[in-house]
């Protein structure tokens, strides 16, 4: 999200970050701190970028100029302008060739546009193998009480939730705490779907605990996608001929041979 801020209005809200971000909680802390998960998006780990988008349903509080979903694909570019805004409450899916699989770590990272370590706009993260059905990765917000529009939050309080990271870093994702979920194949994932989380109070995490992020916001409200990377990939498999094919296409030679034959000794 992206305001013009009085020089008042900026000093307050610094004010209240002081005081909003003072309390640390047990998670990674932000980008370029010692023990961060932060990825950076240039990494050398990420082999693939999502290719494609389904299902882009923009929330309240978002303008026309915010909702190009095209934005969300290729290469995490990093600024606060080449994002697809999801609104409060909206969503997209996003798709790869090939398959995302449950490798070594995280597999992949979600990446948004916050300007700052602590002015967090968070989301939840679903996989699916089929586009059907879809299933939410484990999630965990620590943050005390409501951070207002331009409010933030202390990263040591996120966890499992996009959005976690400034713009340029993303935040990782292990498939592992899904393997054997019914419906879902952890080594197949072909589709994530990033669902914006209002943080006025009304949803919850994993754990049934509220989760706050800056709210209200207009303009650009909620989640602002740039990009999603694959870490652990699983090239498609080409299909193997059926064998009533090949035996149609044996028959075939052996037809073409014998008729060759049968000319030449004529």
């Amino acid at each position: 999200m992206r305001h013009t801020l009085s020089l008042p209005f900026v000093a307050g809200a610094l004010a209240f970050g002081l005081i909003s971000t003072a309390y640390a909680g047990p998670y990674a802390p932000a980008a370029g701190k010692a023990g961060s998960t932060a990825l950076s998006m240039d990494s050398a780990s990420i082999v693939q970028w999502a290719t494609s988008y389904q299902d882009y349903l923009p929330g309240t509080g978002v303008d026309a100029t915010w909702m190009t979903p095209e934005k969300a694909l290729g290469h995490a570019v990093g600024d606060s302008y080449d994002v697809v805004t999801l609104g409060n409450g909206g969503r997209i899916t996003l798709g790869f060739d090939g398959f995302i699989a449950n490798g070594a770590g995280a597999d992949f990272a979600v990446f948004e546009n916050s300007f700052s370590d602590t002015f967090l706009e968070l989301a939840w993260v679903e996989v699916s193998s089929n586009g059907a059905d879809f299933f939410r990765l484990p999630n965990a917000s620590l943050t005390p009480a409501a951070v207002g529009g331009f409010g933030n939050i202390n990263p040591t309080n996120i966890d499992g939730l996009a959005g976690k990271y400034r713009q340029g870093f993303g935040t990782q994702f292990d498939l592992d705490p899904l393997a054997g979920t019914a419906g879902l194949d952890v080594n197949k994932v072909k589709y994530v779907r990033i669902v914006d989380v209002i943080g006025n109070g009304q949803s919850v995490d994993t754990a049934g605990r509220v989760i706050y992020d800056p709210y209200p916001s207009t303009g650009s409200a909620g989640f602002d996608l740039d990009a999603i990377g694959v870490i652990n990939v699983a090239v498609a498999p080409v299909p193997e001929p059926a064998t009533w094919l090949l035996t149609a296409l044996g028959l075939a030679l052996l037809g073409y041979a014998a008729r060759k034959n049968s000319r030449q000794n004529a």
